[in-house]
């Protein structure tokens, strides 16, 4: 790692609010204790407000940020690869916050930096989601962000039709289908909806609370996800 993503990283971990000790920073960032005491020092001495002393440790003061545009050139690439995901197979409002994103970061980054945005290799099909997923991906990041019940028609894997109420949770993206994770309201468990099935989706005004057993926490839980 170069000294200069080092001493980026020490920032970003100091900046998170809580007391980090050298050691932990050293075993983080695979170097000594004297190295991250130099680095700490170094930091104090650019005028990064580093608060702390050795054995007890350190934090970052109050109200300072770095600009968040220091990326490697991996970081640049994931960012690029992640929109262009986003935009073949997420719904209409994240590829086009994602494709926004990206032209914030183009904005602002340097020169050669700028050349690695175009220059990057990894691409993903614009069609791959058809109009009606993208539709309900939205709808439903929305009803498990704000905690609302949602309703829809759904059809089972051998065509049998049912009306569903459920309580979204999470949304889950497995290549080529994207799932809902959600407490189905008819069963009285935990269901897991493929998106594509789902038909005539509706945000009702009911909102619900995680309650422990029907948790996205529990979900990952019954399949054994930490």
């Amino acid at each position: 790692m170069r000294r200069a993503d080092r001493l980026f990283d020490i920032v970003q971990v100091l900046r998170k609010g809580r007391l980090v000790t050298a050691a932990t920073l050293a075993r983080r960032l695979e170097v000594s204790e004297r190295t991250i005491y130099r680095d700490l020092r170094d930091l104090a001495a650019s005028g990064v407000p580093v608060e702390g002393e050795a054995g007890v440790g350190y934090i970052l003061r109050e109200g300072y940020d770095l600009p968040p545009l220091m990326f490697t050139r991996d970081e640049v690439e994931a960012l690029v690869v992640g929109a262009r995901l986003l935009r073949a197979w997420s719904g209409g409002a994240l590829a086009e916050a994602a494709a926004r994103a990206l032209d914030k970061v183009e904005a602002v980054v340097p020169d050669g930096r700028r050349r690695e945005l175009a220059d990057i290799r990894v691409y993903a099909p614009d069609d791959c989601a058809t109009a009606e997923v993208r539709e309900r991906v939205d709808l439903l990041r929305a009803a498990a962000n704000a905690r609302r019940v949602v309703a829809f028609d759904y059809a089972r894997g051998d065509g049998t039709p049912s009306v569903r109420s459920a309580r979204p949770l999470g949304l889950f993206f497995w290549g080529r289908v994207w799932t809902l994770g959600a407490w189905c309201e008819l069963r009285e468990d935990f269901r897991t909806f493929r998106v594509d099935r789902m038909a005539e989706v509706r945000l009702l005004e009911r909102t619900f609370v995680e309650e422990p057993g029907r948790s996205l926490a529990d979900l990952f839980a019954q399949y054994g996800v930490e």
